[in-house]
Protein backbone atom coordinates (compact mmCIF):
# COMPACT_ATOMS: atom_id res chain seq x y z
CA UNK A 1 0.00 0.00 0.00
CA UNK A 2 1.69 3.42 -1.44
CA UNK A 3 1.49 6.63 1.59
CA UNK A 4 1.44 9.93 0.51
CA UNK A 5 0.82 13.19 2.09
CA UNK A 6 -2.20 16.20 1.02
CA UNK A 7 -1.87 19.90 2.50
CA UNK A 8 -3.82 23.26 1.71
CA UNK A 9 -0.78 25.00 1.04
CA UNK A 10 -0.69 28.04 2.23
CA UNK A 11 0.79 31.56 1.76
CA UNK A 12 1.48 31.52 5.12
CA UNK A 13 2.94 28.32 6.02
CA UNK A 14 5.61 25.85 4.56
CA UNK A 15 7.24 26.83 1.09
CA UNK A 16 6.60 24.64 -1.56
CA UNK A 17 9.74 23.66 -2.80
CA UNK A 18 10.89 22.60 0.66
CA UNK A 19 7.75 20.49 1.34
CA UNK A 20 8.09 19.14 -1.97
CA UNK A 21 11.66 17.97 -1.59
CA UNK A 22 11.45 16.82 2.12
CA UNK A 23 8.30 14.62 0.85
CA UNK A 24 10.81 12.96 -1.69
CA UNK A 25 13.46 12.37 0.65
CA UNK A 26 11.35 10.88 3.39
CA UNK A 27 9.97 8.58 0.68
CA UNK A 28 6.62 8.51 0.06
CA UNK A 29 5.30 7.68 -2.67
CA UNK A 30 3.32 11.15 -3.45
CA UNK A 31 2.12 14.47 -2.86
CA UNK A 32 -1.27 16.39 -3.38
CA UNK A 33 -2.61 19.72 -3.25
CA UNK A 34 -6.30 20.82 -2.63
CA UNK A 35 -7.61 23.63 -4.15
CA UNK A 36 -9.66 26.84 -3.80
CA UNK A 37 -9.82 29.82 -6.17
CA UNK A 38 -11.32 32.05 -4.12
CA UNK A 39 -13.42 32.07 -0.44
CA UNK A 40 -16.38 34.67 -0.64
CA UNK A 41 -17.00 36.64 2.03
CA UNK A 42 -20.53 36.26 2.56
CA UNK A 43 -21.30 32.18 2.71
CA UNK A 44 -24.35 30.54 3.10
CA UNK A 45 -23.17 26.85 2.67
CA UNK A 46 -21.83 25.12 5.48
CA UNK A 47 -18.49 23.93 5.88
CA UNK A 48 -18.60 20.18 6.08
CA UNK A 49 -16.02 20.40 8.60
CA UNK A 50 -18.72 21.71 10.65
CA UNK A 51 -18.17 25.29 12.82
CA UNK A 52 -16.34 28.01 11.02
CA UNK A 53 -14.32 27.83 7.52
CA UNK A 54 -10.50 27.52 8.45
CA UNK A 55 -8.50 30.20 7.16
CA UNK A 56 -6.58 28.38 4.70
CA UNK A 57 -9.26 27.33 2.25
CA UNK A 58 -8.79 30.93 1.37
CA UNK A 59 -4.65 31.43 1.15
CA UNK A 60 -4.30 28.45 -0.81
CA UNK A 61 -1.43 28.54 -3.49
CA UNK A 62 -3.04 27.36 -7.22
CA UNK A 63 -2.12 24.19 -7.32
CA UNK A 64 -0.82 23.75 -10.81
CA UNK A 65 1.26 26.77 -10.70
CA UNK A 66 2.80 25.19 -7.53
CA UNK A 67 3.25 21.68 -8.67
CA UNK A 68 4.92 22.77 -12.21
CA UNK A 69 7.15 24.37 -9.57
CA UNK A 70 7.83 20.97 -7.16
CA UNK A 71 7.88 18.84 -10.12
CA UNK A 72 11.13 20.90 -11.32
CA UNK A 73 12.95 19.58 -8.04
CA UNK A 74 11.88 16.31 -7.29
CA UNK A 75 12.15 13.01 -9.39
CA UNK A 76 10.18 10.65 -8.27
CA UNK A 77 6.86 11.32 -6.18
CA UNK A 78 3.66 11.21 -7.88
CA UNK A 79 2.44 15.06 -7.88
CA UNK A 80 -1.35 15.60 -7.90
CA UNK A 81 -4.50 17.52 -6.74
CA UNK A 82 -7.11 16.13 -3.77
CA UNK A 83 -8.79 17.76 -5.62
CA UNK A 84 -9.67 20.41 -8.46
CA UNK A 85 -12.55 22.28 -8.79
CA UNK A 86 -12.72 21.61 -12.56
CA UNK A 87 -15.96 23.52 -12.81
CA UNK A 88 -14.12 26.76 -11.76
CA UNK A 89 -12.15 26.62 -14.81
CA UNK A 90 -12.33 26.89 -18.42
CA UNK A 91 -11.91 23.15 -19.81
CA UNK A 92 -9.63 23.94 -22.81
CA UNK A 93 -7.33 26.08 -20.76
CA UNK A 94 -7.57 23.84 -18.13
CA UNK A 95 -6.16 20.58 -20.61
CA UNK A 96 -3.42 22.63 -21.32
CA UNK A 97 -2.63 23.28 -17.76
CA UNK A 98 -2.51 19.99 -17.28
CA UNK A 99 -0.66 18.39 -20.05
CA UNK A 100 1.91 21.02 -19.72
CA UNK A 101 2.06 20.05 -15.68
CA UNK A 102 2.14 16.12 -16.58
CA UNK A 103 4.69 16.79 -19.20
CA UNK A 104 7.23 18.81 -16.76
CA UNK A 105 6.86 16.30 -14.13
CA UNK A 106 7.52 13.69 -17.01
CA UNK A 107 4.35 11.60 -16.61
CA UNK A 108 4.07 12.23 -12.62
CA UNK A 109 0.40 13.92 -12.26
CA UNK A 110 -2.52 12.96 -11.15
CA UNK A 111 -5.90 14.65 -11.40
CA UNK A 112 -8.14 14.23 -8.17
CA UNK A 113 -11.39 16.06 -9.03
CA UNK A 114 -14.65 17.22 -7.00
CA UNK A 115 -17.86 19.60 -8.07
CA UNK A 116 -17.08 21.60 -4.65
CA UNK A 117 -19.81 21.93 -2.41
CA UNK A 118 -19.74 26.02 -1.58
CA UNK A 119 -22.27 27.35 -3.61
CA UNK A 120 -21.14 30.87 -3.24
CA UNK A 121 -17.60 30.08 -4.64
CA UNK A 122 -19.23 28.31 -7.72
CA UNK A 123 -21.88 31.07 -8.47
CA UNK A 124 -18.54 33.53 -8.73
CA UNK A 125 -17.61 31.30 -11.81
CA UNK A 126 -20.93 31.20 -13.18
CA UNK A 127 -21.90 27.15 -12.10
CA UNK A 128 -25.12 26.62 -11.08
CA UNK A 129 -24.74 24.37 -7.90
CA UNK A 130 -27.85 22.14 -9.21
CA UNK A 131 -26.19 20.94 -12.37
CA UNK A 132 -22.17 20.58 -10.64
CA UNK A 133 -21.60 17.18 -11.46
CA UNK A 134 -22.83 16.77 -14.78
CA UNK A 135 -20.86 19.56 -15.07
CA UNK A 136 -17.54 18.17 -13.91
CA UNK A 137 -18.25 14.94 -16.15
CA UNK A 138 -18.49 16.68 -19.30
CA UNK A 139 -15.31 18.58 -18.21
CA UNK A 140 -13.32 15.51 -17.93
CA UNK A 141 -14.38 14.21 -21.34
CA UNK A 142 -14.04 17.27 -22.93
CA UNK A 143 -10.45 17.65 -21.67
CA UNK A 144 -10.05 14.01 -22.35
CA UNK A 145 -10.08 14.24 -26.17
CA UNK A 146 -7.94 17.40 -26.08
CA UNK A 147 -5.16 15.14 -24.44
CA UNK A 148 -5.99 12.59 -26.92
CA UNK A 149 -7.20 13.88 -30.47
CA UNK A 150 -4.86 15.90 -32.49
CA UNK A 151 -7.95 17.95 -34.06
CA UNK A 152 -10.41 18.27 -30.94
CA UNK A 153 -14.55 18.89 -30.61
CA UNK A 154 -17.11 18.45 -28.37
CA UNK A 155 -20.65 19.37 -27.86
CA UNK A 156 -22.47 19.00 -24.62
CA UNK A 157 -25.08 21.00 -22.54
CA UNK A 158 -22.40 22.69 -20.40
CA UNK A 159 -19.16 22.43 -22.71
CA UNK A 160 -19.08 23.09 -26.45
CA UNK A 161 -16.43 23.41 -28.93
CA UNK A 162 -15.50 22.99 -32.87
CA UNK A 163 -12.34 21.52 -33.75
CA UNK A 164 -8.67 22.78 -32.41
CA UNK A 165 -5.74 22.42 -32.66
CA UNK A 166 -4.25 21.88 -28.86
CA UNK A 167 -0.86 21.14 -27.67
CA UNK A 168 1.09 20.15 -25.53
CA UNK A 169 -0.39 16.33 -25.12
CA UNK A 170 0.24 14.76 -21.45
CA UNK A 171 2.77 11.84 -21.80
CA UNK A 172 -0.70 9.80 -21.34
CA UNK A 173 -3.91 10.14 -20.47
CA UNK A 174 -3.50 11.69 -16.70
CA UNK A 175 -5.04 9.28 -14.23
CA UNK A 176 -8.46 11.43 -13.37
CA UNK A 177 -9.36 10.46 -9.57
CA UNK A 178 -12.80 11.16 -8.81
CA UNK A 179 -13.42 12.39 -4.88
CA UNK A 180 -16.21 12.28 -3.18
CA UNK A 181 -18.35 9.35 -1.06
CA UNK A 182 -22.11 10.04 -1.69
CA UNK A 183 -24.68 7.12 -3.05
CA UNK A 184 -23.76 7.76 -6.43
CA UNK A 185 -20.13 8.25 -6.45
CA UNK A 186 -18.92 4.61 -7.70
CA UNK A 187 -21.10 5.49 -11.00
CA UNK A 188 -18.96 8.29 -11.52
CA UNK A 189 -15.82 6.52 -10.88
CA UNK A 190 -16.71 3.69 -13.32
CA UNK A 191 -17.97 5.68 -16.16
CA UNK A 192 -15.26 8.94 -16.18
CA UNK A 193 -12.41 7.94 -13.48
CA UNK A 194 -9.11 6.31 -13.09
CA UNK A 195 -9.34 6.13 -9.73
CA UNK A 196 -11.43 6.91 -7.01
CA UNK A 197 -10.58 9.38 -3.43
CA UNK A 198 -12.85 8.92 -0.76
CA UNK A 199 -12.77 11.62 1.86
CA UNK A 200 -11.51 10.45 5.70
CA UNK A 201 -13.28 7.13 6.12
CA UNK A 202 -13.08 6.52 9.94
CA UNK A 203 -11.52 3.59 10.93
CA UNK A 204 -14.77 1.78 12.75
CA UNK A 205 -16.54 2.29 9.15
CA UNK A 206 -13.45 0.51 7.52
CA UNK A 207 -15.13 -2.94 6.76
CA UNK A 208 -18.76 -1.31 5.51
CA UNK A 209 -16.22 0.81 3.01
CA UNK A 210 -14.55 -1.99 2.22
CA UNK A 211 -17.67 -3.48 0.52
CA UNK A 212 -18.18 -0.75 -1.47
CA UNK A 213 -14.53 -1.17 -2.72
CA UNK A 214 -15.24 -4.76 -3.35
CA UNK A 215 -18.47 -3.57 -5.19
CA UNK A 216 -16.00 -0.83 -7.64
CA UNK A 217 -13.65 -3.75 -8.12
CA UNK A 218 -16.41 -6.30 -9.24
CA UNK A 219 -18.25 -3.79 -11.58
CA UNK A 220 -14.80 -2.85 -13.08
CA UNK A 221 -13.92 -6.50 -13.80
CA UNK A 222 -17.54 -6.72 -15.06
CA UNK A 223 -17.10 -3.73 -17.39
CA UNK A 224 -14.12 -5.23 -18.88
CA UNK A 225 -11.69 -2.89 -16.43
CA UNK A 226 -8.80 -3.80 -14.39
CA UNK A 227 -8.10 -2.72 -11.21
CA UNK A 228 -9.38 0.60 -10.01
CA UNK A 229 -7.16 2.31 -7.47
CA UNK A 230 -8.46 4.17 -4.33
CA UNK A 231 -6.43 6.86 -2.69
CA UNK A 232 -7.97 7.51 0.85
CA UNK A 233 -7.88 11.01 1.67
CA UNK A 234 -7.07 12.33 5.17
CA UNK A 235 -6.15 8.67 6.91
CA UNK A 236 -6.12 8.00 10.39
CA UNK A 237 -2.41 8.55 12.15
CA UNK A 238 -2.57 5.35 14.47
CA UNK A 239 -0.51 2.17 13.24
CA UNK A 240 -3.29 -0.08 13.81
CA UNK A 241 -5.48 1.48 11.45
CA UNK A 242 -2.72 1.07 8.33
CA UNK A 243 -3.63 -3.01 8.11
CA UNK A 244 -7.22 -2.25 8.33
CA UNK A 245 -7.10 0.06 5.14
CA UNK A 246 -5.00 -2.82 3.53
CA UNK A 247 -7.51 -5.23 4.13
CA UNK A 248 -10.13 -2.59 2.87
CA UNK A 249 -8.89 -2.42 -0.24
CA UNK A 250 -7.12 0.62 -0.20
CA UNK A 251 -4.11 1.41 -2.50
CA UNK A 252 -3.22 4.29 -1.16
CA UNK A 253 -3.51 6.14 2.29
CA UNK A 254 -2.71 10.25 2.35
CA UNK A 255 -2.00 11.89 5.30
CA UNK A 256 -3.56 15.57 5.67
CA UNK A 257 -0.64 17.63 6.82
CA UNK A 258 -1.46 19.73 10.00
CA UNK A 259 -1.93 23.53 8.67
CA UNK A 260 0.82 25.44 10.06
CA UNK A 261 1.81 29.08 10.30
CA UNK A 262 4.43 31.60 11.39
CA UNK A 263 8.41 31.57 11.86
CA UNK A 264 8.34 27.66 12.95
CA UNK A 265 5.65 26.38 10.29
CA UNK A 266 8.48 24.87 8.38
CA UNK A 267 10.35 23.01 11.03
CA UNK A 268 6.67 21.83 12.47
CA UNK A 269 5.85 20.40 9.07
CA UNK A 270 9.21 18.74 9.00
CA UNK A 271 9.06 16.61 12.04
CA UNK A 272 4.96 15.84 11.43
CA UNK A 273 6.64 14.53 7.76
CA UNK A 274 9.18 12.30 9.69
CA UNK A 275 6.68 11.42 12.30
CA UNK A 276 4.52 9.70 9.66
CA UNK A 277 6.81 8.02 7.92
CA UNK A 278 7.22 5.39 10.82
CA UNK A 279 3.60 4.68 9.65
CA UNK A 280 4.96 4.70 5.75
CA UNK A 281 7.08 2.06 6.43
CA UNK A 282 4.18 -0.01 8.54
CA UNK A 283 2.25 0.36 5.52
CA UNK A 284 5.17 -0.62 2.62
Amino acid sequence: MDTGVVIFLTDYGIDPLDLARAVEERGFESLFLTEHTHIPTSRESPWPGGGELPERYSHTYDPFVAIGAMAAVTQRIVLGTAVSLVNQHNPINLAKQVASVDRIAGGRFELGVGPGWNKEEMANHGVDPRTRTARMLETIEAMTTIWTADEAEYHGRFVDFDPIWSWPKPTRVPPVLIGGGGPTVLDRVLSHGGGWVPLRVPVDGLAQFGERVDELQRRAADAGRGHIPVSMYGAARRPEAIETYREAGVDRILFELTDRSGPGARDAVLAELDELGTLADRAR
